[in-house]
């Protein structure tokens, strides 16, 4: 259906084309209405077959917007996203998957389209608060992406009260101007009651907080204890010096290190990993739990883990002074950070210590004499990491690898759930030694795969596009930067250039996140496509098998070649490592999106009760409706433009700024501005400013 010669056939005339037989009409419709469910094939009005690139045709998710609006974000990466306006979306919801007819260029850079078909639902339950009136209600969803109200009649409250927070099952879908219709199934509790906040986001973005139960069962029959059997045949590494860094609060631990240095200066590095494929096989009910659930979740109060915890706090996590099974990976590495040479065996481990990150940060920069004394046997094993750590990063650096240093922030909480303080978490050199180690350990292995026949699952990063690199060179020209690009082709040596320019001005943080929004996505993928932001030629996720599906197929690709038995249901995952890859993609985005909408949350809380405070902020945007601003604690509020009572204001696109008609008055991206803060919505997740001296 591709080739340029085929034109759309009727189911008759493709069956006659095939040849099929009577024995094989069945077999050979299914095949086609599988096609057609997935929106690689569609079936015209007139009932003919076709692909839907040669029909002006897209499919992709609905990106639905508040305000009615919405984009298709085409399945190929090579097609632009396409905008519909409210009227044309059809009946189609926030991350449905669609077919969209496009058409020519509309007022914007966009190019316009309409729905015209929904090929999948991804709504089938909404959260949302009900609002009751008389004779019925409305469930008003917490996302609103899903810019329309649910409504529930009467007789299908369930039992809620006005104003709860609710699951609704959709029974009937958008149709016109018709909303869609839905009944309540759970009730979360009212909306302002303790916990029901993050509850809420948990059932929004559907989170398992239950494990199936015969994957429950698998994880109770493992042993709690490595056998002699396991042992068998692995190399052991017990008498190493072996140590896990991690957070304090961390309780799965899925990877160790050790340090060895060589007279020439060289070193070799050992990272050893969890083996946790050695107890969740392909196609067993953990491997089918753990692949539903894509990744483990980590929001503002709790873990939703993608293993069961007597797996991933238990037999799997490197817990000090036990013998755990690992993938161990040895690397060979020179003075100027080359890997020379590897080694990836299946091993056997015993840590010595459990570390923190602040443990090891007060032996190697405080020299805290209390915990030099401690941990002596291994201080010299510390410093030998920081030495190594410092030479990867150079390495990373002369390549052009873009590191974004957000100031990372951290909600504290009391028993309740509610705010305590927003406070910086530090990255010290500790937290260096291991993201270069676990750098290192990640591309090795993606290169060690990359030089093998067949398909592997790499961890990609495609270029920005050149639209992309224009518009962000626009907003960097207002604060004196910019990227070096050809034509719109940006190499990452450029964009750490400019970040260095940036560093420790006022107007860091926004350089930095706007930077990264104009990035693309980093993303799971079958065939290699290098890793722009580490300026890497191939890169994979190894490190953590305890919580990412990808890693754990990773080890598997690594078991399996190593012993040169693979099961034949690995076969079959291998055959579909494409769809696998997108699927790890989709569930990374659903954890990430609901970890920041919970810290978002619980901030937006925290400022609940410092109404009538004032702060120092920076101006982090410019609208026609006026100024975002972003405090020292990462919130970000808005002065509205009808609150600027000095003079009436203009926005000035291309400088992103405010400019007063009659004073001249000019507020600009990246000012400093002290504000007071005079409204908190919570429901609404906003924030209102004045600027202080308008008060």
């Amino acid at each position: 259906m591709r080739k340029k010669a085929y034109n759309p056939m009727t189911l008759e005339q493709l069956e006659k084309s095939f040849s099929v037989k009577e024995g094989e009409r069945k077999s050979f419709r299914r095949q086609l209405s599988q096609l057609e469910s997935e929106g690689l094939v569609i079936k015209t009005r007139w009932k003919r077959y076709g692909v839907p690139e040669r029909m002006n045709l897209v499919v992709g998710r609905l990106q639905g917007h508040a305000k009615g609006f919405a984009f298709v974000v085409p399945e190929h990466a090579d097609q632009e996203d396409l905008f519909i306006p409210p009227a044309d979306t059809n009946g189609a919801l926030h991350n449905d998957k669609v077919v969209a007819r496009r058409h020519s260029k509309g007022r914007g850079a966009s190019t316009e389209g309409e729905v015209i078909r929904v090929l999948e639902r991804n709504n089938k339950t909404v959260v949302g608060k009900l609002e009751k009136s008389k004779k019925y209600g409305f469930v008003i969803p917490d996302d609103s992406r899903l810019s329309q109200d649910v409504f529930v009649a009467r007789e299908d409250y369930g039992g809620a009260a006005h104003q709860e927070k609710v699951v609704v099952e959709i029974i009937r879908w958008p149709e016109g101007r018709r909303n869609a219709q839905g009944r309540v199934i759970q009730r979360l509790g009212h909306k302002d009651d303790p916990g029901t906040d993050i509850l809420s986001i948990i059932h929004k973005h559907r989170l398992p907080l239950e494990f199936a139960p015969k994957a429950r069962e698998q994880a109770d029959s493992v042993p709690e204890m490595v056998s002699e059997e396991d042992i068998r045949g692995r190399t052991d590494y017990r008498d190493l010096d072996v140590v896990t860094i991690d957070g304090a609060d961390a309780r799965d631990l899925d990877d160790a290190v050790h340090v060895k240095s060589h007279k020439d200066g060289s070193f070799t590095l050992g990272v050893h990993i969890a083996d946790v494929s050695h107890y969740v096989r392909p196609g067993s009910p953990l491997d089918k739990e753990a692949f539903a659930r894509g990744t483990s979740v980590y929001l503002v109060d709790r873990v939703v883990p993608m293993l069961p915890e007597r797996l991933s706090n238990g037999i799997c996590s490197l817990n000090p002074q036990v013998d755990r099974l690992t993938v161990s990976l040895e690397m060979d590495i020179d003075t100027r950070g080359d890997v020379k040479s590897y080694r990836l065996k299946k091993g056997v481990i015993r840590t010595r210590e459990r570390m923190t990150y602040d443990d090891v940060y007060g032996i190697l920069e405080k020299e805290d004499p209390k915990l030099v004394e401690r941990y002596r046997p291994l201080v010299d094993q510390f410093k030998l990491m920081k030495e190594l750590a410092l030479i990867l990063s150079r390495r990373r650096h002369r390549r052009g690898a873009i590191d974004f240093d957000f100031p990372e922030l951290k909600v504290k909480l009391d028993d309740h759930g509610k705010p305590l303080e927003i406070v910086p978490r530090r990255r010290t050199i500790a937290e260096r030694i291991i993201e270069e180690f676990m750098l290192v350990a990640n591309e090795t292995v993606a290169r060690h795969f990359s030089g093998k026949a067949g398909k592997f699952v790499y961890r990609v990063h495609e270029k920005p596009s050149a639209d992309k690199i224009i518009e962000l060179n626009r907003f960097l020209h207002n604060l004196g930067h910019r990227i070096k690009d050809k034509e719109g082709v940006v190499e990452p040596k450029a964009v750490q250039q400019m970040l260095a320019q940036a560093e420790d001005k006022p107007h860091q943080r926004l350089v930095n996140t706007v930077t990264l929004r104009s990035m693309k996505q980093a993303r799971y993928a079958a065939e290699n496509a290098g890793h722009f932001g580490l300026a890497a030629d191939y890169y994979t996720h190894f490190t953590s098998p305890i919580r990412r599906y990808p890693d754990l197929l990773v080890h598997r690709f690594i078991t399996y070649s190593i012993a040169e038995q693979p099961p034949k249901k690995w076969q079959g995952q291998q055959r579909k490592l494409e769809e696998i890859a997108e699927h790890c993609s989709r569930r990374e985005r659903v954890a990430e999106e609901a970890d920041r909408e919970s810290v978002d949350m619980k901030k937006v809380e925290y400022m609940l009760g410092r109404v009538g405070e004032t702060f120092d902020g920076i101006i982090s945007g410019v609208t026609a409706f006026g100024l975002f601003v972003e405090l020292d604690n990462s919130v970000e509020g808005l002065v509205h433009i009808s609150n600027l009572h000095d003079d009436y204001y203009h926005y000035d696109e291309k400088q992103y700024s405010l400019v007063g008609e009659n004073k001249g008055k000019t507020y600009r991206l990246a000012d400093a501005v002290k504000v007071e803060l005079v409204k908190v919505n919570k429901d609404e997740r906003t924030l209102d400013f004045l600027l202080a001296k308008e008060k």
